[in-house]
Order: C-alpha cells, then structure tokens, then sequence
C-alpha cells in the first residue's frame, strides 16, 4: 500500500508503545468475574483511550485498571443522584427541583403496585388521571378547571392547538423567547397549527398593538413570560387584566409556577391566582420549577378553555404518568395545607445566613486549607435571572491539581460532587446542600484530594 505523500511512519519509541497495549481479546480475559460482552467492550474502550493517548503524546492509563473501572462503571445505573454544590437551585442540568420527602413514598407506592390511576373506586368504571390532581389545581389557583401534562412547554403547545390551532395566535415580539434546549416559541408554536401574528417591537408593545391585530382569524393571544432573561430600560408591556379585557381567550405562560405567597424573593414572577383572577383563557406554568415538584405542567384556567383542551387529542399524548401524579398531588397537598417548608426549592431559596454560614464552617472545618467567602448564588432552571442570593461558601484549595483537575475527580467521585470554580478554587456552596449533604461532599473531597487527612468535626 502506498502512503500520501503527508504521512509519517510512528517514531520508534512510539510504536514500541503501541505495540506495549494489550489486545482486546487478551485484556477482556484477564477482566474475571464478567460476563464476555462486558468485558469485551470494557477492553476495547481502555485499548481505544490508551492508543488515542499514545499518539498524541500523553500518558497512557493502565489498560487493565482502566478496564476494570469501565466495568465497574458499567454495573451502575446511568441516571444517579449527584451533590449539587453549585449554589444553583433549579439547576436544569442537575435534575432541577428535588422533591420533598413527603413526595417519595406516593411515587414509590404508585410504582410498586397497581393503583387506581383511571379507576373510579367508588363507582367502580373507568376514571380520569386528572381526577387526583384536578381539584388541588383549581383550589391553588382560583381556576373554573384544571390540567397536568408532561411539561410546561407541552402545556402551550396544547393550548395553542386548542384554541388557536388553524388561526392566528397573537404575540407580542418581545416574547418570542428561546427556553432552554436551544427550543424557541414560535417553534413550539408552529407544531400546534396555530400561526403567529406578531405585534408590536422587542422592547415595547401597546394595548393598540394588540387591538389592530385582532380580527375574525384571530384564535387567541399568547403572553410568554421572559423567564431566562429581562428587558429594562426603554420598554412598555401590557398588563394581564387589560389584555384580558380584549374579549380574545388570553393563554398566559407564567413559567414557573410562583405559587408560595409570602416569599418575598418570589416577587419577580407573574402569580399564577392573578392571572387566573385576571380572566385568561388558560394559564400555563411547570411543575419542576419554583413549584418544587415533578416535571409536569400545569394548566388552570376558565372552563370551556380547558375542556377544549382536554378533548384534544395531543392531550393524551402529553399526559404525565403515574409517579409525577403521585408526586404533584403530594407536593400540591403541601401548599393547600400551609406547609410549603417542607418544599426543598423553597428552603433553599429562603435559607438564613446564619444556617448559610453554619454549614460553610462545618464543612470547612473538616477541609485543610478551605476557608469561608462571601459569593453569590442563583435561582436557575429560568426563573428570576436578575436576583442574585448572597451568602458564605466553602472554597477548596486545589493544590498542585488545579482546579480542572480537582473538579473533574469529584465528578467521578462516590457520589458526584458538582462545585463552581472561583478564581482558581473550588467552591462549594451550601445553599444547595442538605446538613448531610454537605459532610458527604466532604467526603467525597477528602477521598480525591492526594495527601489530605479529616482534621473537624
């Protein structure tokens, strides 16, 4: 065979170190204990790193513990609880909002067994998957009726089919937003069959725009809340009630779903009862968010809306399953009885300096060289983009690894541990961490930081 004119015959010294890796089929039968195919792929994956390392001049792991971490890794589940220490509380990436205890035992009941999801016990016929959680909707919102689908962006996207599929859906263009995912709403949109009309610029939008738009092909009118970002400065928007007024069904996504009152660092988000109150057609937030539930999204809104909704059938294809019902019904039982500290997402977000910084020194105590800062931490998953939470962390000193570096090994730790990089430390924010949480992340830094030894509590 003859070789382009570009190509280069590996050094000596190269290919003698090519020639140093085991051969799969060899290193597969030194792997005891697995099952072949196992240990075939572990061994193909751990010769495959190790040449790609040779030819570009780095140090080769060992094939044979390589592999035997590769099966290791292969026994475990690909989906796993993480420690979130970012200080991001509605981190997207991380799994979003964790559920409250009160939340679990419902959802392993519901999987355990066979449940009464569309049974009507008492009349003994078929039932409605929304009878478990229609009425707590209806109670927390002030709606005439009430919806769960899978998401919140399923959520519009049946809306918009609803009450606007075949028509024009009226919105403004300074919320025609891109969610999370790369997704954008005229996108999500056009899958209902709906088609925009846009009104208005991207930093101000008037009543009159609203109204020179309506007219016999008009479906309805779209509010999307700026969830992941805000205008400011020379902008104009118009208010709920006075879009209400317009006699054209209103659907309003208010993102994510602000239904704690009293949280004054709710203060940022559209209530869902004043959008309810206000008349929309049909209000549409998540689940996952600041609700502190399951992925789901919510729909409350007038009647006739919702029934339109309901017989449509893209609802069947966005219904939740059982396990986020029986969560959502769970954490919805919660606010109706007054209770919403036990909601995860809310403590955190409310969480006290002193609690804040008490857990930074436990935490530092059992770190050599960590110390106490001051930083910041964010709400996340979309919501409230401009409030910024002070409070201590806990920063580690990475040492002669490097940041990169100690970051990378506590994400292969047991289990992960997610931090936030500073100015050459790793900080570990403990807004995101339970008391528990938090001596496990020291564990966890202790276990892969070289040379350290457990000096607190």
């Amino acid at each position: 065979m003859t070789r382009s004119a570009g190509s280069r015959e590996p050094s000596p010294a190269l290919a003698d170190r090519l020639r140093a890796l085991p051969s799969v089929e060899a290193l597969a039968a030194s792997l005891s204990g697995v099952q072949h195919a196992v240990a075939v792929r572990a061994a193909r994956k751990a010769v495959d790193e190790g040449r790609r390392a040779i030819q570009a001049g780095r140090p080769a792991p060992d094939p044979a513990a390589r592999a035997r971490e590769l099966v290791d890794a292969a026994a475990l589940p690909s989906l796993h609880r993480v420690l979130n220490a970012t200080g991001v509380i509605v981190h997207t990436n991380l799994g979003r909002a964790p559920l409250p205890r009160e939340a679990l035992e419902p959802a392993l009941e519901a999987a355990a067994g066979y449940s009464n999801l569309e049974y009507d016990l008492e009349a003994g016929t078929r039932g409605s998957r929304q009878a478990h959680v229609e009425e707590l909707i209806r109670e927390l919102t002030g709606a005439e009726a009430a919806l769960a689908m899978n998401n919140c962006a399923g959520a519009v996207l049946l809306a918009a089919a609803a009450l606007a599929g075949g028509r024009e859906l009226v919105v403004s263009r300074g919320q025609l937003v891109e969610i999370g995912g790369s997704f954008r709403i005229p996108e999500v949109v056009a899958q209902s069959g709906a088609r925009l009309r846009e009104v208005g610029t991207t930093n101000r939008t008037r009543l009159a725009d609203y109204e020179r738009a309506l007219g016999e092909e008009t479906g309805a009118i779209l509010r999307a809340h700026q969830s992941n970002f805000r205008t400011v400065g020379f902008v104009e928007d118009v208010e709920i009630e006075r879009l209400c007024s317009l006699g054209v069904p209103v659907i309003d996504d208010v993102g994510s779903g602000a239904l704690a009152e009293r949280v004054p660092e709710l203060a940022g988000e559209p209530p869902v009862r004043r959008s309810v109150a206000a008349g929309c057609a049909v209000v549409c937030f998540s689940g996952d968010k600041l609700l502190g539930g399951p992925q789901a999204g919510l729909m409350a809104g007038r009647r006739e809306a919702i029934e339109r909704c309901r017989s449509h059938p893209l609802a069947r294809a966005l219904r939740p399953d059982k396990l986020s019902l029986a969560a959502l019904e769970a954490v919805l039982r919660l606010y109706r009885d007054g209770r919403e500290e036990s909601i995860p997402v809310l403590r955190m977000l409310t969480a006290g300096e002193d609690e804040l910084r008490q857990r930074a020194e436990r935490m530092r105590a059992g770190m050599p060289g960590a110390r106490v800062m001051d930083d910041v931490a964010k709400v996340g998953g979309g919501a409230l983009p401009l409030l910024e939470l002070p409070g201590p962390v806990c920063a580690v000193d990475p040492g002669t690894l490097g940041v990169d570096e100690l970051a990378r090994r506590l994400r292969r730790g047991d289990p992960p541990l997610i931090g936030r990089a500073r100015d050459g430390w790793l900080v570990l924010d403990p807004r995101t961490l339970t008391n528990g949480e938090a001596e496990q992340a020291v564990k966890v830094v202790l276990s892969v930081l070289p040379g350290l030894e457990r000096t607190g509590p």
